[in-house]
C-alpha cells in the first residue's frame, strides 16, 4: 500500500511545468533530455529545430514588458500548498446535496490553480470584472514565499498583521502591480476554458490597452474577438473629459476552432432554409392562427422520410401548440388600446403589442422572448431551429449604471454597495457566448452578480448552466466611508465583516426570489461553500533542535482537526474530480466508507481499523466496487494511522488488489 505524503503527485495541485514539457515532448521527442531534476527541455536541439533566428531574449522585441513578468510567469506554474476545505451547512451553503454550484473563499490565485485537475478544459465561458487601477490599494497576497500562509494571516485566520499591496502612482509602479496580479491570474484561467470557449473582461481606460497586450500574450492576437463598449451615463469626475462608458474585452480560446465550427453549420444551412421555406409558406396560408399553423408544421415533420436533411436539423419549439418562429416584431396588426403597456421598460409599438400582459408573460416565462440591445427596437420572437443565437450582437449597447445599484438595494432590504456589477449585462454576455449546460466561471465575483445572472438567464431560456464563483474574504472597514454600509450590513445579518459574506448573501437572497417568483421551476439556485486553507495533508518540516519531538508530531500524516469531509474534497481535487461529483456512503462492519463518481474513487478514512476488521471491510467494498462497476482506474484511499500495525494494512492491500482494485493509498 502506497503511503501519500504532501510531496506526492497525487497530493499536490496540477504540476503546469511537467504538464508543458508533456506536450513538447508529444510534438518533439527529441527536445526532452535528462536533467539533474528530472525531465528537461535541450535547448541546443531547440535552435536546430526552429533556427537561432526564431529565439531571442533580447530586451529590444515587440511585446508587453514590466518589472516582474518573469517571476509572475513563475507564480503560475508553481503548484498550490492548499486545499479546498467544505462548508455544507445552512449557515454557509444552500442546497449543498444537489445544487451543482461552487461559492469558493479564498485568494483566486491558489484557487485557480487548485482548480487545475478538475475543471481544465471545462468552463465554457469567464467573466470578471477585476479592480480596476484607480491608484488605490488592492488586496492579492502575491509577494510571498508561502501565499497559503500569507492568506491565511491577510484573512485573520493565523496571527499576523493584514498585508496589502500599495498601488500608488507615487510608487512608480502604478502599472506594474496590476500586471503582476493580473498575469498569473490570465494565465491560469486559460487552461481551464474549453477549447470553444471564452474570456469577458470588464475594464476602465486606465488599463484597457495593457489588458490588451496581456491577452494578447496569454491568448494570442488571433484570438481577440472584440471589444464591447457599454455606456451608462455620466461618471461623476473632474477629468475634462466626462467617462461615460466601460469596456468588456473579449477573446475566444481557439478563434480557428469556432471558425470551423460556423464553416459547418454553414453546410447544414440546406436544411434548415427547407425548414424557413415551408415556415413562410405555412404563416402565409394561416396567418396569425397560431395553432393551425402548428398543426400544419408538425403534420409537415412527421412526413419527412427518415434521414431527410431538414427534419435531421429541425429543432422547431412549440408551446402550447403555438408555433413559434423567430423574426416577427411582438406587434399586433390592429390598434387596441389593452396592448399599449409598457412591457419591462419597452414601449410598445404604433398599433400595441401583439398579446396581452398573461400572454407576455408565458412568453418570457418560456424564454421564447428576444430583448434587443436597443429599447427602440421591437421585442421579437426567438427562433429554436438548430442554433438558437446566431446573430451577431452590437459592440456599443447603453446600460444605465445607475440601475444595478438600484435593483441591489430592492434584494438586500438597503443599500451595500455602490458599483455593483449588472445582472442584466452580464446575462446578455451569457447568453450570448454559452447554451444550457454550460459552466461559467468568475474569479473576481465582487457581489457575486455572476452567479445571480446566471440563475436569471437559466430561468429565462430553462436552462441548467452551472457557475463557480471565488472572492477572497476581503476585511471590510467600518471606519472607511467606501466600506462603511458593506460593513454595516454584514453586522446587520449577524455575519463576519467581510467581502465574501455578502457575495453569500447575495446569492441567497437572490436565489429565495427566484424561487418566489417562479414557484414551479427547477431552476439550480442553491451553491456549495469551499474556503482555501492549508492542505489536510501535514508537510515535513523537522525542527532540528528537537527531532525526537518532530517525529512523534508526524506520526500522523492528517492535521489535527480536519474532518473526514474535509480530506475526501481534498482527494477530489488532487485526482481531478469535480466538487460536485455524486458521493454515496456506506456503512461497512461499523466503518463509514464513501464511493465517490459512481466508485471511480473509495475511500474510509475511519481513525481505527483492527485486524478483526480488516478481512470483512474489505469484503465489503469488494462487494460494493462489483456492484458499482465503475469503468477505469479505481483508487482505494486509507488513513495510514488508522491501522493497528503493518500486518493488518499489508492484508488489507493484498485482498484489494486480488479482487482488481490495484490503486490503493494511504494517508
Amino acid at each position: 500500500m502506497e503511503k501519500l505524503t504532501a510531496a506526492s503527485p497525487e497530493a499536490q495541485s496540477a504540476d503546469l511545468v511537467a504538464g508543458n514539457i508533456e506536450q513538447l515532448k508529444a510534438l518533439f521527442p527529441e527536445l526532452i533530455t535528462e536533467g539533474a531534476g528530472g525531465a528537461a527541455v535541450n535547448v541546443d536541439v531547440l535552435k536546430a529545430l526552429v533556427g537561432d533566428a526564431s529565439l531571442t531574449d533580447a530586451d529590444e522585441k515587440y511585446g508587453l514588458n514590466w518589472h516582474g513578468k518573469r517571476r509572475a510567469r513563475q507564480l503560475a506554474l508553481t503548484p498550490s500548498t492548499g486545499t479546498l476545505r467544505p462548508y455544507p451547512g445552512p449557515k454557509e451553503s444552500v442546497d449543498w446535496d444537489t445544487t451543482q454550484n461552487l461559492m469558493i473563499e479564498g485568494d483566486n490565485l491558489e484557487v485557480l490553480k487548485l482548480l487545475q485537475k478538475s475543471y481544465a478544459g471545462k468552463v465554457k465561458l469567464i467573466y470578471i470584472d477585476p479592480p480596476y487601477n484607480t491608484g488605490k490599494d488592492f488586496v492579492y497576497p502575491d509577494n510571498f514565499q508561502d501565499n497559503i500562509k500569507n492568506y491565511l494571516e491577510l484573512t485573520g485566520q493565523i496571527e499576523g498583521g493584514q498585508k496589502i499591496s500599495s498601488n500608488t502612482e507615487a510608487s512608480g509602479r502604478f502599472h506594474t502591480d496590476w500586471l503582476n496580479m493580473m498575469y498569473p491570474r490570465l494565465k491560469l484561467a486559460k487552461n481551464l476554458l474549453k477549447n470553444d470557449g471564452f474570456i469577458f473582461v470588464s475594464i476602465d481606460d486606465s488599463e484597457v490597452n495593457n489588458l490588451r497586450l496581456l491577452l494578447d500574450s496569454i491568448f494570442g492576437e488571433e484570438n481577440f474577438e472584440g471589444v464591447f463598449i457599454w455606456e451608462g451615463g455620466r461618471k461623476n469626475d473632474s477629468r475634462r473629459i466626462s467617462i461615460g462608458h466601460d469596456y468588456i474585452v473579449v477573446y475566444a480560446k481557439n478563434s480557428a476552432l469556432l471558425q470551423e465550427l460556423d464553416v459547418r453549420w454553414r453546410d447544414k444551412k440546406s436544411g434548415l432554409e427547407e425548414i424557413y421555406a415551408k415556415v413562410s409558406e405555412i404563416k402565409k396560408i394561416c396567418g396569425d392562427d397560431f395553432g393551425a399553423a402548428s398543426k400544419e408544421l408538425q403534420r409537415w415533420f412527421k412526413s419527412l422520410p427518415e434521414g431527410a436533411e431538414a427534419k435531421e436539423h429541425s429543432h422547431y419549439k412549440f408551446i402550447d401548440g403555438k408555433g413559434i418562429w423567430y423574426g416577427d416584431n411582438i406587434s399586433s396588426p390592429n390598434p387596441r388600446p389593452n396592448l399599449t403597456f409598457e412591457w419591462k421598460g419597452y414601449q410598445p409599438p404604433e398599433n400595441g403589442w401583439r398579446y396581452d400582459r398573461d400572454a407576455m408573460r408565458k412568453l418570457d416565462e418560456e424564454g421564447l422572448l428576444l430583448y434587443p440591445e436597443s429599447k427602440e427596437n421591437r421585442i421579437q420572437y426567438k427562433r429554436y431551429l438548430h442554433h438558437t443565437e446566431t446573430w451577431s450582437p452590437s459592440s456599443v449597447f447603453y446600460k444605465d449604471r445607475r440601475a444595478a445599484s438600484k435593483i441591489l438595494s430592492a434584494l438586500m432590504g438597503q443599500s451595500v454597495f455602490d458599483f455593483p456589477k449588472d445582472v442584466d449585462v452580464i446575462a446578455r454576455l451569457i447568453r450570448i457566448a454559452t447554451s444550457k449546460d454550460d459552466l461559467i466561471l468568475d474569479f473576481f465575483a465582487g457581489s457575486g452578480s455572476t452567479g445571480e445572472a446566471v440563475i436569471i438567464q437559466n430561468i429565462t431560456d430553462r436552462s441548467n448552466r452551472r457557475f463557480i464563483l471565488v472572492q477572497l474574504p476581503e476585511y471590510l472597514d467600518i471606519n472607511s466611508k467606501e466600506q462603511k454600509s458593506a460593513a454595516s450590513y454584514c453586522d446587520f445579518i449577524r455575519k463576519n465583516r467581510t467581502l465574501a459574506e455578502l457575495t453569500k448573501e447575495r446569492l441567497r437572497r437572490a436565489g429565495a426570489k427566484v424561487k418566489a417568483d417562479h414557484p414551479d421551476s427547477q431552476c439550480d439556485t442553491g451553491f456549495r461553500t469551499f474556503k482555501l486553507d492549508s492542505s489536510n495533508i501535514r508537510a515535513w518540516n523537522p525542527k532540528p533542535d528537537n527531532l525526537e519531538a518532530t517525529l512523534f508530531a508526524h506520526q500522523d500524516h492528517l492535521l489535527e482537526g480536519r474532518s473526514e469531509a474535509d480530506v475526501l474534497y481534498e482527494l477530489l481535487l488532487k485526482l481531478g474530480l469535480d466538487l460536485c461529483v455524486p458521493i454515496e456512503k456506506r456503512n461497512i462492519e461499523g466503518l463509514d466508507v464513501h464511493a465517490v463518481g459512481g466508485g471511480v474513487l473509495l475511500a474510509c478514512l475511519a481513525e481505527k481499523i483492527t485486524r478483526e476488521q480488516v478481512e470483512p471491510l474489505a469484503q465489503g467494498i469488494i462487494a460494493w466496487h462489483t456492484k458499482l462497476a465503475a469503468a477505469g482506474d479505481i483508487t482505494c484511499v486509507f488513513r495510514d494511522s488508522a491501522f493497528a500495525d503493518d500486518v493488518a494494512k499489508t492484508n488489507l492491500a493484498a485482498i484489494l488488489e486480488q479482487h482488481g482494485i490495484q490503486n490503493v493509498r494511504s494517508l
